[in-house]
């Protein structure tokens, strides 16, 4: 009896332990709750979700965020990549995965954006948080804000690096969310995530994400997380043909296993996914909503240019650089200043003027430097009348007006001679907003584009009809 009941109880156990072993092979074992999202890159069509909606650690997922906003501030001329950033000691002190920064050092942003980008490093992480808002709480506030403004409803970011901290959660849908956005708003930068390797200043690092790169045909991106509480995290883009698919998975208990799920899931979405379908971008954050915790509006910051005085004396008359007129004048002014002297120019930035409308008064200006480092990203809309000439120039296709007219102000000031007198334009069309000159002659159309190629701004003729 003794021996049947131990051959029985051995095998119970065999029974019990081939149970586990089969439980612990399937994918749904994770070291953190597990989470997934596919979806398809070009329409925004979720083609696979489970447990998309809870909200879990993103671990250095986060720096997707970080990367974003620091894009952000950097189109918007806060920031300039040439910028050097001095690193606290906080930053400093931050744990790995770090670049290894040193208190009171200065880098360029450029450097601490590959860093986080390409290592994900955590003291680069809090250098560029500090760097546009001037500690990482502010920046963490900034980070909510633009994450609410992209549709992201169930995230809340408490640093900039990803390190657990209690409240600091996303869930796979946001984070796919702002993968999708990554890759449409900001294509110059995108190929960042996918560098194997880069100089980050200090020294060459190597992409954490480098395995799923190499090994996953068509992957280009783009973002790697861990940490005990959330697992191995993994945001990855990849495209084959006219197809582009993003999965995001939360809770890997491995590397390996981690990127294997992710190939199964982008394999499940090539196949799902329609060979052709109308690419839809998704629409650039809306800051008009009012935020209920400060009571302003969730604007990024709007430069507001005004003179140092409140008013203006009639100016001498002094050979003209350059005639600018604004919307705002009456009709009888705008086509009265054509000669001017200097105006000193002066840049307010205040939280009740954030979301003001820009509102500019600006006679001839001396130089063009003075211009550039005062306005920063202020449009304004138009040059003075056309030389009656029927050609003119494109500059550039953009998702917003404000992007357009911005090129248009930087274009005309770094080519006053050639496009002085042209009139400046933006034209809407199904893929952007056109930035154009018009009311060239055919000549001075192909020299400006000449003197713009040189200086790396792209530009095309426009002929007469």
């Amino acid at each position: 009896m003794f021996r049947r009941l131990t051959s029985s109880g051995l095998v119970v156990v065999r029974m019990l332990t081939t149970l586990v072993a089969i439980i612990f092979t399937t994918h749904h074992v994770w070291a953190a709750p597990y989470a997934a999202m596919v979806m398809d890159a070009r329409s925004g069509k979720v083609l696979h979700a489970e447990n998309a909606d809870t909200r879990l650690h993103p671990a250095s997922l986060t720096k997707m965020m970080t990367l974003y906003v620091v894009f952000e501030a950097v189109e918007n001329g806060e920031i300039s990549l040439d910028t050097k950033v001095r690193i606290s000691k906080k930053a400093a002190a931050e744990p790995p995965s770090k670049l290894g920064l040193r208190s009171g050092q200065r880098i360029k942003l450029r450097y601490l954006i590959r860093a986080a980008a390409v290592k994900s490093a955590n003291d680069a992480a809090t250098a560029l948080g500090e760097a546009i808002e001037g500690s990482e709480a502010a920046f963490a506030r900034r980070m909510n804000r633009t994450a609410k403004a992209l549709g992201m409803e169930r995230t809340t970011f408490k640093n900039a690096h990803g390190l657990t901290e209690k409240g600091h959660l996303s869930t796979a849908r946001d984070m796919t969310i702002l993968g999708r956005h990554l890759f449409y708003d900001y294509p110059d930068y995108y190929n960042l995530f996918s560098r194997m390797r880069t100089h980050a200043g200090l020294r060459e690092v190597a992409n954490t994400n480098r395995r799923f790169l190499g090994n996953y045909r068509g992957a280009d991106g783009i973002k790697t997380g861990y940490t005990r509480a959330a697992g191995f995290n993994l945001v990855a883009s990849a495209e084959r043909g006219q197809e582009r698919i993003i999965t995001t998975v939360f809770g890997g208990r491995s590397t390996a296993t981690r990127n294997k799920r992710v190939a199964q899931l982008m394999d499940k979405g090539f196949k799902l996914a329609p060979s052709r379908v109308a690419i839809q971008k998704p629409a650039r954050p809306d800051y008009s909503i009012t935020s209920t915790d400060t009571g302003s509006q969730l604007a990024g910051k709007t430069v507001r240019v005004r003179t140092n005085r409140p008013y203006s004396p009639r100016p001498k008359l002094r050979p003209a650089k350059i005639h600018l007129a604004t919307t705002n004048l009456q009709s009888g002014i705008e086509s009265a200043l054509s000669e001017a002297q200097n105006v000193r120019i002066k840049v307010e930035r205040s939280p009740a003027e954030q979301t003001m409308p820009i509102s500019v008064n600006i006679a001839t200006i001396d130089t063009t430097s003075a211009i550039e480092e005062s306005l920063g990203p202020t449009v304004v809309s138009r040059l003075s009348t056309s030389n009656g000439g029927h050609w003119g120039i494109n500059v550039g296709r953009f998702n917003t007006r404000y992007s357009a007219e911005k090129m248009l102000l930087k274009t005309a000031l770094a080519e006053i001679d050639s496009l002085n007198g042209s009139l400046r334009k933006v034209h809407k069309s199904r893929q952007g907003f056109e930035a154009t000159f018009l009311g060239l002659s055919e000549a001075r159309a192909l020299q400006a584009c000449t003197r713009l190629s040189a200086r790396n701004i792209k530009c095309s003729t426009i002929s007469p009809g």
